[in-house]
């Protein structure tokens, strides 16, 4: 995949593609030349992702398409330094507005389908089973696990709210204020519960445009914010020249992409079949139909160059007492998403070009005299039973050899795959 980020892996090219996004998204977010920030955000964060999508989830794949939507809406023309002295339009209305709304919707109604597929979620079960993952809950998540009844009745009422996401398109004023606040409290008590990325943010920041006037007069009771002090210090962009057949072509896109939009949503839920069509995206599947039903940790003994067993994830002595904290055990979501590809059935390729144990072994070696001769990586599988004790089960990934100065051999070792 084409990625900037992977032209090189030193660190100096990384931290300077991260400063320019960073350097470009306050650009967009205070509306200085927004348009051209707003594609350049484009391009840094695919670049990013495709760079390693291993470790992507439905908020990345979310982010991904609203960048892509605003670049089609006039961004700047409301609390920006761009539209300073200009006069804006009260109303925008138009096929990019549209799809941006019907991007958000089809997250949830793909999503409400998908939980249908099965009798956990309409049997009030699932939420229950997610938060019995200990990898998954931080925070409040740890107590309100503790609370079966309450985790059954938001099960229920997610439920109910995603059914009644078309609304959203529908309803007006109050009743939609209140509609989107009620999704909008769902992912705020999802960041503070289970640890699932970036969708609980980037959710909340795709219903801000559902958002009626009676909210923003009450945010911003003035006609528009005041970035005179701003625009003062920060050259303002100006519009794009106006062509033609530019000009002509835009409506006939834009309503191609919607219909892609709506035909690759159809295609995921088999609605509508394509032939030699690869597996679809599922990015909206999120805990359905139903949660993942094993818990578990990964334990990596590793022999050094002289024979000592020593753990390689954490230092020191390999012990597989149960950590008293699953969650703790991964430094960040990206790390647990990219672990738990590690054991799918179909992973063994993965496994053998491995960077995840080049990584512990020049981690070792840097830190170390000794150089590891070999990783062994163990999943602990921990099976969920709700209200019973859960049986613990060592599962090996393989064995794989370091190579000389800490690198990871080509050919793993004569164990590698048991």
């Amino acid at each position: 995949m084409v990625s900037l980020h992977a032209l090189s892996g030193t660190v100096w090219w990384q931290v300077a593609l991260f400063a320019l996004a960073g350097s470009v998204a306050v650009a967009l977010l205070v509306g200085c030349r927004t348009r051209a920030a707003t594609a350049l955000s484009l391009v840094l964060l695919v670049s990013l992702q495709a760079r390693n999508p291993l470790v992507l989830n439905a908020g990345d794949t979310l982010l991904r398409r609203l960048l892509f939507w605003g670049l089609l809406l006039p961004l700047g023309e409301r609390w920006a330094v761009d539209i300073v002295g200009d006069e804006p339009r009260d109303v925008v209305a138009g096929l990019a507005s549209a799809g941006l709304l019907l991007q958000v919707v089809a997250v949830y109604v793909q999503n409400a389908v998908f939980k249908f597929r099965a009798d956990t979620w309409p049997s009030g079960r699932a939420v229950r089973l997610v938060f019995s993952l200990d990898q998954f809950t931080v925070l409040a998540g740890d107590l309100l696990a503790t609370a079966p009844a309450l985790l059954t009745a938001i099960n229920w009422v997610w439920l109910v709210l995603l059914l009644c996401s078309p609304l959203l398109l529908v309803v007006t004023g109050r009743a939609r204020a209140l509609l989107v606040g009620a999704f909008a409290g769902a992912h705020l008590g999802m960041a503070l519960t289970i640890s699932i990325g970036l969708f609980p943010l980037v959710s909340v920041a795709a219903l801000l445009p559902f958002l009626p006037p009676v909210v923003w007069d009450r945010v911003w009771p003035s006609s528009e914010p005041s970035l005179d002090w701003l625009a003062n210090r920060l050259p303002r962009g100006s519009p794009l020249p106006s062509i033609g057949s530019l000009n002509r072509l835009r409506r006939p896109l834009l309503a191609t992409v919607l219909v892609v939009l709506l035909l690759s949503n159809a295609v995921t839920l088999g609605v509508v079949s394509v032939a030699q069509s690869t597996a679809p995206d599922k990015s909206w599947d999120m805990f359905a139909p139903t949660p993942p039903l094993t818990d578990g940790w990964f334990v990596a003994p590793a022999t050094t160059t002289d024979g000592e067993t020593v753990d390689a994830l954490h230092g020191g002595p390999v012990t597989w007492e149960r950590p008293p904290d699953l969650a703790s055990t991964y430094p960040s979501s990206r790390w647990r998403k990219y672990s738990m590809q590690l054991r799918g059935d179909n992973a063994e390729p993965l496994r053998r070009s491995l960077a995840l144990v080049a990584f512990l072994c020049q981690r070792w070696t840097a830190s170390h005299e000794r150089d590891l001769a070999e990783v062994r990586l163990v999943f602990v599988a921990e099976p969920t039973r709700l209200g019973k004790p859960e049986p613990r089960e060592r599962r090996p990934l393989g064995t794989y050899a370091c190579g000389p100065k800490g690198q990871q051999s080509s050919a793993p070792g004569p164990s590698a795959g048991t």
